[in-house]
């Protein structure tokens, strides 16, 4: 470093520029090397040089600033209190698309840490240059100006409405259309990071009327535009039903599912879970959600994918579809996602998010399934916490149903509710008494585990007349 500095005044501009640009490839490298180009008392000189120097120049100086930046809030801090905010939102005025570029970049990184830092950028006077730089021709500084408006939204809604009032969002949402992936992420994702805030901040981004060709970018061959689409989408619906209707309306949850059935990993997840918000609204949204045949794909998630966190979120979604009615729950209950939900909360290796998640789930649907066949298999594996929910169903039905009652002797569903210990005066033992008075006492009394010891003392006891 000590070697480097002095180069950086050197009277030939190549040499310049090329000890700015080692200092950043170092910088670069890690956190240690960053640090020690801070202290060694670099970032003065190149904040000077920035305002003073040619275009060559000002973007390896401001490739060291990004590269300090990148690694931590300390780092980004010590560049804002050097005074290279107000030189780089100069430099978001220059002629030269690369210095523009770089300046960006280096904002982004800076803004990306915390919500201090990005307000720092924004009271700097940055986000109206970076709503122009969005405007201009050149691709890859709209994908970087893109990726730094993100990076400013998504710390408050206060910063997302700084962005918004720059009228970044009818700008954003034109490029959609443009054929460029990697830029398409950044509007996408820059997108989201607005609309998440708030109903207002969603309703705003709904207005530009991205649907419905955002839905087009679900099937985009880029997988990272498959999944900041459906993250935009998750972001929108989250907030209210209205807004839930309107993407359901424009066909938004069948492209979703479509889009998960087509996709592994974690760019399913964002479209796991805005089902499970769509359908967490209203009944009816849920409906909408069932008769687009989303159950049959979550339960493929849930048994398909290794990693537990999207298990997790196909499960709490399921959850959210079957919660509402009898209906709903049988919907979900007849996919047979009911024992994989017990065997995952019942595994020991199961992240405990995951068992959390699918315990809620369970609940959610026991408590409204009334559909016995799909209910009878968990009686002979949940545990007890699990156990109440599934016999108060059949003590729910059963009193009024003659045939349920008939088909819950004769596949053996009576003799295991016989076999169930439960406290004296317990919520269980209620409800094994309310399913025990559905039948006449012999039958009881013939299927309880006592019973064949029962008659066999009965023989040994008995007296033959002879």
């Amino acid at each position: 470093m000590a070697l480097l500095r002095p180069l950086l005044l050197d009277v030939v501009p190549n040499i310049q520029q090329t000890a700015a640009m080692a200092l950043g490839r170092l910088a670069n490298y890690n956190n240690d090397l960053a640090e020690a180009v801070v202290k060694g008392d670099i970032l003065p000189q190149l904040v000077y040089s920035l305002a003073e120097q040619n275009r060559f120049y000002k973007k390896a100086a401001a490739f060291v600033l990004r590269a300090v930046a990148k690694h931590s809030p300390q780092l980004a801090q010590a560049i804002v209190n050097c005074g290279a905010l107000d030189t780089l939102v100069i430099c978001l005025e220059d002629f030269d698309p690369g210095v523009k570029e770089a300046a960006s970049w280096a904002l982004g990184y800076i803004a990306r840490h915390n919500a201090e830092l990005s307000q720092a950028v924004v009271d700097a006077g940055a986000i109206p240059f970076l709503v122009l730089c969005i405007q201009e021709p050149e691709t890859a500084l709209r994908r970087i100006a893109a990726s730094a408006l993100s990076d400013v939204s998504k710390h408050s809604p206060e910063l997302a409405q700084t962005v918004v009032d720059a009228g970044a969002i009818a700008h954003l949402a034109q490029m959609i259309f443009n054929p460029d992936a990697k830029l398409k992420r950044q509007v996408l994702s820059a997108l989201s990071q607005i609309a998440k805030h708030s109903v207002d901040l969603a309703e705003m981004v709904v207005e530009a009327e991205i649907f419905p060709v955002v839905l087009t970018c679900l099937k985009d061959s880029d997988e990272y535009v498959k999944k900041n689409a459906a993250t935009l989408i998750r972001e929108i619906a989250k907030h209210t039903p209205e807004l839930s209707q309107l993407i359901v309306n424009a066909g938004g949850v069948a492209a979703v599912i479509d889009c998960i059935g087509c996709c592994k990993g974690n760019v399913r997840l964002p479209g796991i879970m805005m089902l499970g918000y769509v359908a967490a609204h209203s009944e009816n949204l849920a409906m909408a959600v069932i008769l687009s045949k989303a159950i049959p794909q979550l339960a493929v998630c849930l048994s398909e994918e290794p990693e537990d966190h999207i298990k997790a979120a196909a499960a709490w979604s399921l959850g959210q579809i079957g919660r509402h009615t009898p209906e709903h729950a049988r919907a979900v209950a007849v996919a047979n996602v009911l024992p994989v939900l017990l065997s995952f909360y019942m595994a020991s290796e199961s992240a405990e998010d995951l068992q959390v998640k699918t315990k809620k789930a369970l609940k959610n649907i026991l408590q409204n399934c009334t559909h016995l066949p799909s209910l009878e298999p968990l009686l002979y594996d949940a545990p007890p916490n699990i156990l109440k929910h599934v016999v108060g169903q059949f003590s729910k039905v059963l009193p009024h149903d003659p045939k349920a009652r008939r088909l819950f002797v004769t596949s053996g569903g009576l003799k295991k509710v016989q076999e169930i210990k439960a406290e004296a005066g317990s919520l269980l033992q209620e409800y094994i008494n309310t399913i025990n008075n559905c039948y006449p006492e012999e039958i009881v009394r013939y299927y309880s585990p006592e019973y064949s010891e029962a008659l066999l003392e009965r023989v040994e006891n008995y007296q033959p007349v002879l």
